[in-house]
């Protein structure tokens, strides 16, 4: 019987790891990070932080969720699913706000690990996770119209929903037509890619098109070294925000609703590999490791970490053969950052953007949408959306597991 905390590579290389392995895991964890590469920085800055943050975050806190996780395949690295409450930590708090919130939310993590909590994430129920997701994205496509379309606004973009979209169409004078030309085509082109030769790295592909049309024709559209001023070709020395207990008590409820947030998407994301492989993951040895990652990568720049999804399933179906993969993925991400920084700058904000409002619209679940079928779990769905999309995600996530339990219990008084 294992240790329930034991790494799944310890796990994996007491079975034994041969060089037939090693090359598995190196093409998988190379697949994975060319899919990373660019998603990183375009989270990074939906999220009001520099595009290296998201870089460092997929490098360290990759690195960490990898080796030291209960999950065989998970990916660690900045997810879309923060990018709302990020970005409120940052407007609120500045970025030293946000080191501190994402290290107390790791600790939270770790203790809740220990204390073996992390089986208690399964009972959230699939209508909220579905409500709350859904809420997500459409949150993260509003994020991305600014760039999206060009526009050009007088003062800072509100951060409500509805205050946003006022004030973007207010700015709908300056639409920029070649950035929405590059915004669309990179969105035709990854959804063309992935239609006919799904196996190709259509991000990368879209963003490279992207970048050579932009700086080939001289387009007057902002790019990452126009407003970022460029990447670092260097991971940055482990630095301390100031930390005081004023700011330790404000941050609070961040801290916690970035616990719970990453608690829940990294411990699905470990379910679905589950699910795609026939393996079992240790849910909490995956939470001290979620814990350990987000302690540790806000030292190095990086912004809030998780299990992501989709990155996940790439690596699973890459033919990834346990974590190693995961660390090789984070380790290429640092080689293409060390060798071609340079060449990031010339990125449009506009192609990132369209690959954002791509991953808003894949995030909607329509098919499980069409699945709950009974007007409870509808109900439930719809609740929590609402309430993540005009108040606040964890309000969001505790309306609907209240609802949900208020309605499963007057549906059972009913029963004869």
């Amino acid at each position: 019987m294992q240790f329930p905390f034991t790494p799944k590579l310890v796990t994996q290389l007491r079975e034994g790891y041969s060089l037939a392995y090693f090359r598995k895991d190196a093409l998988a964890g190379l697949t994975v990070a060319i899919v990373a590469l660019p998603l990183s920085m375009a989270i990074a800055i939906a999220s009001h932080a520099p595009p290296a943050a998201g870089l460092f975050t997929a490098i360290v806190g990759g690195f960490l969720i990898s080796a030291l996780g209960g999950s065989r395949f998970q990916i660690g690295g900045p997810a879309g699913a923060f990018i709302v409450l990020v970005s409120s930590i940052i407007d609120t708090y500045g970025m030293d706000g946000l080191m501190i919130a994402t290290m107390m939310a790791g600790l939270i993590m770790i203790v809740a690990g220990v204390l073996r909590l992390g089986t208690l994430v399964r009972h959230v129920p699939h209508a909220v996770t579905v409500g709350f997701t859904a809420g997500i994205a459409v949150i993260i496509f509003a994020s991305q119209i600014h760039d999206l379309f060009g526009l050009t606004l007088a003062g800072p973009e509100p951060g409500d929903l509805l205050h946003k979209l006022e004030t973007l169409w207010g700015a709908r004078a300056t639409l920029n037509l070649p950035a929405m030309l590059l915004a669309a085509g990179t969105i035709v082109i990854i959804s063309v890619i992935r239609a006919y030769r799904p196996l190709w790295p259509s991000l990368l592909i879209a963003v490279v098109i992207a970048s050579f049309v932009a700086w080939a024709f001289h387009l007057p559209v902002e790019t990452i070294g126009s407003r970022f001023g460029g990447i670092p070709s260097t991971l940055p020395l482990p630095t301390l925000p100031a930390i005081s207990l004023e700011k330790v008590i404000a941050l609070i409820p961040s801290a916690l609703s970035l616990a719970v947030l990453g608690s829940i998407e990294s411990l699905l994301s470990a379910v679905v590999a589950d699910s795609m492989t026939g393996r079992m993951h240790r849910s909490n040895a995956e939470l001290v490791a979620q814990g350990v990652a987000n302690t540790v990568t806000p030292l190095f720049g990086g912004i809030t970490v998780t299990g992501t999804i989709a990155r996940t399933a790439t690596n699973v179906k890459a033919g990834a053969h346990g974590p190693i993969s995961g660390m090789m993925h984070a380790l290429y991400v640092l080689l293409f950052m060390l060798v071609a920084a340079p060449l990031m700058s010339l990125i449009p904000l506009a192609a990132l953007a369209g690959i954002l409002a791509l991953v808003a619209w894949n995030m909607v679940e329509k098919k499980e949408i069409m699945k709950l079928g009974h007007w409870a779990p509808l109900a439930v769905l719809l609740v929590t959306f609402l309430i993540t999309i005009f108040r606040d995600l964890i309000e969001g996530i505790a309306a609907g597991i209240i609802l949900s339990l208020l309605l499963n219990w007057i549906l059972k008084q009913r029963k004869p």
